[in-house]
């Protein structure tokens, strides 16, 4: 009970820090509820409390669903996950003509097509109200919008790979998007249709969905807020964001104690609340460790995978869209489950998600399971990573130098960074 009473105490100073409206955290031993905490409001003017069954959105969480959808069409015979995407999308193409058909369902699963970052997300974007917010961006680089999967693929088919199929990882929504297309095909269901049917119903999870009813009756919903990037000042909107074609890759929505449920399909092996949604073969080939991401992380179907979290495997995921940072982990051989909401972007969900962690363990709240020893470097080589990036999907950061330490900015937040050694050559980690 003390831990968690440190644990509220910093997450409190977390949370105003990036001045969360409202945010709930839920801890499970096999499904069975051992802390909860809510902060904050769902809707912070009306002062209307959060609770377990507050739905909130769960962004790229969404992505276990979709690979859980997979795998069960592939044991229905649907599909194979190891053949070419061209054999259930036909249309689909890449400028590298000649990699397209070794680009298999696999390769979208693990996030290794390699496919760059791209801005599809955000030209798929749409919401009933507020558009006059939305930083239009497709006039000035004369692009059209994406509203269906025709308009992803067409996208997709100017685009060329920056790497060989399976060659390495690169994190893409479009992948994810078009894995919803594919089930689709095969399945003869609307993607949304069938994530209902065949994965939310049977586990019994009451309030996930994707679509809200305009009726509005269901007032445990939170409301969504956006940061303005000229003034910093947190304010509501009226209407989540939405993108047809990219759904399978980010928009769910639930609350922690449904989520606590569909963590079970994962803890006991395809089973929840008896009835089978998955073959055990299934949930293993899910939660294998099959792309390297990082020198501790690995990416399975639709979740990472640590092999070594002090001691244990963990199986994660974080989301993040505008109104929206999540986390969701599960400590596969402890059948310990976590989940943290909230409903605003930009908020590090993963760190509270560490803190709450080691509170439910009984660790120091900062204890960490990273292993890599610091590698020095010096000024001169410091100043060659200086800079602004922009990623494929519009993320602008800066990396820059002060008293001999490499630092990354991003959203007028600065992080430190370190370097570490991977055989012969150094390499960088972002820490915070």
């Amino acid at each position: 009970m003390i831990q968690y009473q440190k644990f509220e105490q910093t997450a409190l100073k977390l949370l105003e820090k990036y001045q969360v409206p409202g945010c709930m955290i839920a801890i499970a031993k096999e499904g069975q509820l051992k802390y909860e905490g809510t902060f904050g409001y769902r809707n912070k003017e009306k002062k209307a409390l959060i609770t377990r069954h507050t739905v909130f959105g769960l962004a790229s969480i969404t992505k276990s669903f979709t690979c859980v959808a997979i795998m069960q069409l592939r044991e229905k015979g649907k599909l194979d996950i190891h053949a070419p995407v061209v054999s259930y999308l036909p249309i689909f193409s890449v400028k590298n003509v000649a990699d397209v058909k070794q680009i298999t369902i696999y390769h979208f699963m693990t996030h290794t097509s390699g496919l760059p970052p791209l801005p599809s997300l955000d030209r798929a974007m749409v919401r009933k109200r507020n558009d006059e917010s939305m930083i239009d961006f497709l006039e000035e680089d004369g692009k059209k919008r994406l509203v269906t999967y025709d308009d992803l693929l067409e996208a997709i088919s100017d685009i060329k790979l920056f790497a060989r199929p399976g060659e390495c990882f690169s994190y893409s929504n479009d992948a994810y998007g078009l894995l919803g297309a594919i089930i689709e095909q095969v399945s003869g269901m609307t993607y949304e249709q069938y994530i209902m049917e065949n994965i939310i119903k049977p586990c019994g999870m009451e309030r996930t969905f994707f679509h809200f009813d305009d009726d509005k009756s269901d007032q445990n919903i939170t409301t969504c807020y956006e940061k303005s990037e000229e003034n910093q000042l947190i304010y509501a909107v009226q209407d989540w964001w939405d993108a047809p074609p990219m759904r399978a890759t980010g928009f769910l929505k639930s609350t922690a104690n449904d989520m606590i449920t569909y963590s079970t399909l994962f803890l006991t092996k395809g089973v929840v609340n008896g009835a089978r949604i998955l073959s055990e073969e299934s949930i293993e080939q899910i939660i294998h460790p099959y792309i390297k991401k990082d020198p501790e992380k690995f990416y399975g179907f639709g979740l990472t995978i640590t092999p070594n979290y002090f001691g244990k495997t963990l199986a994660d995921h974080g989301g993040s869209l505008q109104s929206i940072s999540s986390k969701f982990a599960m400590i596969l051989e402890e059948g310990v489950s976590a989940i943290v909401l909230s409903n605003l972007s930009g908020f590090p969900a993963s760190k509270l998600m560490e803190h709450v962690l080691n509170a439910y363990f009984e660790r120091d709240l900062d204890a960490t399971y990273l292993t890599s020893e610091k590698y020095i470097v010096d000024l001169e080589k410091l100043a060659l990573y200086c800079g602004t990036y922009q990623s494929g999907e519009r993320m602008d950061i800066v990396l820059s130098a002060k008293n001999g330490t490499l630092t990354f900015s991003y959203k007028g937040e600065m992080y430190p960074i370190h370097f570490i050694r991977m055989s012969r050559t150094p390499a960088i980690s972002i820490v915070g």
